[in-house]
């Protein structure tokens, strides 16, 4: 109920963010019926179908964790452990706002679904997807509802295990551990090539990768930032980024394997193209990856700024202009985007080497 409240007496952003999560719930849960739908009319080769399906729901899940990391109604505030807030609990409150945002998804998929198929009437555009969601067969009422209660319940573990209270470890950590993964993923979309199964492990070892490789590469940008002798507004960018690296690090990773995928998809478009295992819905199941990987990405900067608030305030106590803060946020912005795009150009193009030997 304490969930709830919170959640209802939210700022405008705070809801937004929260819908966005539900839209993006609705979208994966609808992807999910329709590979069960198709399953039912075609049981062979459905099983590959589902695991392709499952990296819109691993996209969704990430970026509810993004937005329940930025959720205000979950930072630790001072005299809330008196009334019973303590971090137990205000993890209890981000697991609870995400499940049931989440769980509004769910239900709309599941509206949307049926009513496409024409069994609910009443309604704009009813059955105007019959054929392409096989209204003709009938839909496994247990089976729909236990893939669409995976998603909520895989955000919300993944919410408290994120927000679950842990030593901080070091952005350079996981940097080895990303190359090695990402030249795995390299290694398998090379051997497999475009196989549906083969092609969807090379490609998720290679985001993992990525994600993994994230945080060092944005603090290894952070210190280019502010090497050879820096003056006050670099060393000011290059220390920020270097703070935020943890933070940016993963989504920055997996949205650049998203850039990297779709320049691989540009590159092969005249070779025969890639493969497109979830049929009509494979463009739109992309695009809700790459919306997804996006609004992560901002919300991971949202983040970032809320944890700066107290050290952009000091600066400016101290007479720091405001115009120097946006130039040295610019600078950081500037820097990252420097960083992705020869890193998504490189990816692509190994992957198009990968895919065409």
């Amino acid at each position: 109920m304490l969930a709830l409240r919170l959640a209802r007496g939210s700022r405008p952003m705070v809801q937004l963010r929260r819908l966005l999560v539900a839209a993006a719930s609705a979208g994966s849960g609808f992807l999910l019926l329709y590979v069960l739908e198709g399953a039912v009319a075609r049981p062979a080769g459905s099983f590959p179908r589902l695991l392709w399906a499952l990296v819109p729901l691993a996209a969704t899940v990430h970026f509810a964790v993004a937005v329940a990391r930025t959720d205000p109604a979950t930072r630790p505030r001072e005299g809330l452990d008196a009334a019973g807030l303590g971090p137990v609990r205000l993890i209890l409150v981000a697991v609870i706002s995400t499940a049931v945002a989440c769980t509004l998804g769910s239900a709309l998929a599941l509206g949307a679904f049926l009513h496409l198929r024409g069994d609910l009437a009443g309604l704009p555009f009813d059955g105007a997807g019959a054929r392409l969601l096989h209204a003709d067969q009938p839909l496994p009422v247990a089976a729909a509802l236990t893939l669409l209660a995976l998603i909520p319940l895989t955000a919300s573990a993944a919410t408290a295990l994120t927000l679950r209270p842990r030593p901080p470890m070091a952005p350079q950590t996981g940097l080895p551990w990303g190359i090695a993964l990402t030249a795995c993923g390299l290694a398998v979309l090379a051997y497999a090539g475009r196989s549906g199964t083969g092609m969807l492990t090379g490609w998720s070892l290679t985001a993992i990768g990525l994600a993994l490789a994230g945080p060092g590469l944005a603090y290894a940008c952070g210190s280019l930032v502010q090497a050879a002798r820096p003056g006050a507004l670099r060393l000011l960018a290059g220390r920020a980024l270097q703070e935020e690296a943890p933070r940016l690090g993963p989504p920055l990773g997996v949205l650049c394997a998203v850039g990297a995928g779709a320049l691989t998809a540009l590159a092969l478009r005249d070779r025969g193209g890639l493969l497109v295992p979830l049929g009509p819905l494979t463009w739109p199941a992309a695009a809700l990856v790459a919306g997804c990987a996006a609004a992560t990405l901002l919300t991971s900067a949202v983040e970032a700024r809320q944890s700066r608030a107290p050290g952009r305030e000091a600066l400016t106590d101290l007479g720091a202009p405001a115009k120097v803060l946006r130039t040295a946020a610019g600078l950081r912005a500037s820097a990252l985007v420097a960083l992705c795009v020869p890193l998504c150009w490189g990816v692509a193009q190994l992957t198009s080497l990968a895919l065409t030997r």
